[in-house]
């Protein structure tokens, strides 16, 4: 039985303001959340992954940022033109959001407890006592211990995993139906990052949460998601199921970012990266975004923008022109709508 969409994003194009023109910072990406599922998104600094996030959220500042284009479905209804009261009341209680530094969203003035009961109240009716009770249980919940006396201690008494369980507990406090986390174990060490992802498949089994993870860590990706979309330069690159991405990738994209990715079996002198940079926004104005880097580009990536085009795997897609080259499994089969 096939998984229902929770969240649609459809022909969505993001710009902000520089000078007197918008420049794009996501430009036209597509994809589904389904109930239950935890679905990846990769890419590097600058390919559009948090804005992609904060647009989901109503968070985008405007000015200097606008949506363009697009639309933000969930649960059946567009959220892009709906007013910030009603923002509100899904934001925090039916979406949530994760962010990357927990110390920079917990207020250094009050107490957990204090911000744990507020988020609670907010979108409740629940009594100061009620709330107290539930704060308690997120906690445990979150895998904290002694929770009752981490209430009354502030933001800087924690250490940076305890305060991304305790921002975890915030974003689960109304059992949202679909959890964003931008980048949320990049702060932390690699024990407090596995235990941090352990609690995150934990929550999704436990509450059915459906969960967006936003990284550039392919091997967080591996771990524990279903689906992967990995962006680049604003674009969708490639999506699909993680094993079929990770066991084969198509786009010359992935194919870096995974033997960027360090292997202890083997010893070398060097690390493998991508030569050069993610252009600037609004930079590109014709050919593959990724040409000035790829170790594969022809003549007709530098003179035409190729589109997702369905391979034959289910539900994998790819944005590149070899597909065009080759004979067979891999010639590309249409594009995506």
């Amino acid at each position: 039985m096939s998984k229902k969409p929770i969240l649609q994003i459809k022909d969505l194009k993001v710009s902000f303001q520089s000078g007197k023109k918008f420049v794009p910072a996501v430009d036209g990406i597509s994809f589904e959340l389904n109930e239950g599922e935890i679905l990846g998104i990769v890419g590097e600094s600058g390919s559009g992954k948090s804005v992609t996030s904060l647009t989901t959220m109503g968070l985008i500042p405007s000015p200097p940022g606008k949506i363009e284009n697009g639309e933000i479905i969930f649960e059946g209804k567009d959220l892009k033109n709906i007013s910030e009261k009603e923002w509100r009341k899904i934001r925090g209680n039916q979406i949530s959001m994760i962010f990357q530094e927990p110390m920079t969203s917990l207020n250094p003035l009050f107490t957990i407890g204090n911000q744990l009961m507020e988020a609670i109240r907010l979108h409740t009716d629940f009594s100061k006592a009620q709330a107290r009770v539930r704060s308690i249980e997120l906690l445990k919940l979150v895998g904290i211990p002694r929770a009752e006396g981490i209430l009354s201690e502030y933001p800087h008494q924690l250490s940076g995993g305890m305060r991304q369980r305790v921002m975890i507990a915030m974003a689960m406090a109304c059992n949202p139906r679909v959890l964003i986390a931008d980048e949320p174990t990049t702060a932390l060490d690699v024990t407090i990052q596995a235990q941090i992802l352990a609690l995150m498949k934990d929550l999704n089994e436990k509450t059915n949460t459906s969960i967006i993870l936003i990284t550039h860590d392919l091997g967080v990706v591996a771990e524990i998601c279903e689906r992967v979309i990995v962006m680049y330069s604003g674009e969708i690159v490639e999506q699909g199921d993680v094993r079929t991405i990770l066991k084969n990738p198509q786009h010359p994209y992935t194919r870096g970012l995974l033997k960027s990715v360090p292997d202890l079996r083997g010893k070398k002198d060097r690390l493998y990266s991508i030569p050069g940079n993610v252009p600037a926004p609004g930079t590109l104005h014709k050919g593959c975004r990724f040409a000035a880097r790829c170790s594969e580009v022809f003549s007709r990536c530098n003179d035409e923008s190729p589109e997702l085009y369905k391979m034959k795997n289910d539900g994998h897609e790819v944005r590149c022109f070899l597909h065009t080259l080759k004979e067979g499994s891999d010639v590309h089969v249409g594009v995506t709508s």
